[in-house]
């Protein structure tokens, strides 16, 4: 394999990385402070690219005020989610929220299939991401550098929210004990859903770059991006927002440097990628950051 051939695969690699990351920090937020997974999540990814798609076509809006719309309305979906499927749950056991969790993301992709159809549409991919750049020699897609670029600012923001506001004050402090946040009377509905808004507009970011990097959208679009988001907040350490993002861009680029250099692995990629959350989970269950957290139950 030639040096820019290599340098193509791992500009690939990051950039695919970054997507997983960025659908990873919601599942690992919510985890941090619940200890749920949020089976879901991907499924907001689906919908906010389906949102994009509506808005462009439907209602004729240029695509700098429909993608920001979509971003915003999946964060209200992502609050009416947890208003109606776990807030109810909060005090029930464990298993509870989590078959609610699954029930309410079969719900989601099954209310798409009736209402918006099972045939694939084509995602409206704006000009300027269709561009293809010269970078140190390779020919790339200006989409497959800017991803990792939204996702680090995007990432920026949310740590100075978690690290230098009193919300982001009041969710470490849920993360770290559930019971005594409250009773120090902060308002944990609140914080929860503050949580699920940012978690979820991450996963609209993340859904409509994936959109525009394979125009293809259907119903089931976020089931494989969500697992795998979900492999990456495991592999870096669920609960831990960087290890999140570390996990996301490790998973993103072994993918795409196992099937360039052994082409042979490309149809196991996917099994490859859950070989790794199996062993991830016999061998170093809290990841690669994780730390021991004290079970809420």
């Amino acid at each position: 394999m030639t040096s820019t051939i290599l340098l193509q695969q791992i500009i690939n690699g990051v950039s695919l990385g970054s997507l997983y990351a960025l659908v990873a920090i919601g599942y690992t937020m919510v985890y941090g402070i619940l200890r749920l997974i949020n089976f879901a999540h991907g499924d907001l990814l689906m919908f906010a690219a389906y949102t994009a798609i509506y808005g462009v076509t439907l209602f004729a809006l240029p695509w700098t005020i429909s993608f920001p719309l979509a971003v915003v309305l999946t964060g209200v979906l992502g609050i009416l989610l947890d208003r109606a499927a776990y807030r109810p749950l909060r005090d029930a056991p464990r298993i509870s929220l989590l078959i609610s969790a699954i029930g309410a993301s079969f719900l989601l992709e099954n209310l798409a299939l009736v209402i918006l159809g099972g045939v694939p549409k084509g995602f409206p991919t704006p000009e300027v991401f269709r561009k293809v750049i010269d970078v140190l020699g390779v020919r790339v897609q200006v989409l497959t550098i800017y991803t990792p670029l939204v996702t680090l600012v995007l990432l920026m923001g949310l740590l100075f929210i978690v690290y230098r506001t009193k919300v982001g004050k009041a969710m470490r402090a849920a993360s770290k004990d559930f019971e005594t946040t409250r009773l120090m009377g902060i308002n944990l509905d609140r914080i929860i859903a503050i949580t699920f808004l940012l978690g979820s507009m991450l996963a609209a970011a993340g859904g409509i770059m994936w959109a525009m990097k394979y125009p293809q959208v259907n119903p089931f679009m976020g089931v494989f991006p969500g697992l795998k988001a979900f492999i990456a907040a495991v592999l870096g350490g669920i609960g831990n927002i960087l290890g999140a993002v570390v996990g996301g861009f490790l998973l993103g680029l072994g993918e795409i440097l196992i099937v360039a250099l052994i082409p042979g692995l490309a149809q196991y990629r996917d099994a490859l990628s859950f070989l790794v959350l199996i062993l991830v989970l016999l061998f170093r269950p809290t990841g690669l950051m994780g730390e021991p957290m004290i079970d809420k139950s």
